[in-house]
């Protein structure tokens, strides 16, 4: 279940980052500051955004999923950040078609259960009244709350 490896302090609601970048430095930073990551992870994050980019339209909202190699992370760790306006990501297998986004799953993860946690997020994510409720949420235990009903009534 993905809500079990939800840390609060993993958790920033309503962020007001006018880019990527911003939302980079935010949660990566703080993935960084304790101890999921290396110092390398916030830089290595924005490479391959600007190779692989994470966004995805979930039919009409957009998420974005960012995630590094594993050589930039220490244990496996989720920061979800919500922003308080959308924020623009070039949308996955794609170089050039943004979606607005204000809910991101970033990860930090390592080679063992990586696509499970990925299926298991957009599982979560495909149900637009629940992006809808995280969006909107104002604390982190909110956030984890919405996650483990959906996931209980999957």
């Amino acid at each position: 279940m993905v809500w079990e490896q939800l840390k609060e302090e993993l958790i920033l609601t309503g962020l007001d980052a006018k880019d990527s970048g911003e939302i980079f430095e935010a949660a990566g930073g703080k993935l960084h500051a304790l101890g999921y990551c290396k110092d390398s992870y916030v830089d290595a994050l924005k490479k391959r955004e600007q190779d692989f980019p994470t966004g995805v339209d979930m039919g009409g909202a957009g998420v974005a999923i960012p995630h590094t190699d594993i050589s930039h992370v220490n244990k496996k760790g989720i920061a979800i950040v919500t922003t308080k306006q959308p924020v623009s990501f070039v949308q996955m297998g794609t170089d050039d078609e943004t979606v607005d986004v204000r809910v991101i799953f970033m990860l930090a993860v390592d080679e063992k259960g990586h696509l499970e946690l990925l299926q298991a997020i957009l599982g979560i994510l495909r149900d637009l009244d629940v992006l809808e409720q995280l969006s909107l949420a104002e604390t982190p235990a909110e956030i984890i709350n919405i996650i483990k009903e959906k996931e209980s009534s999957l």
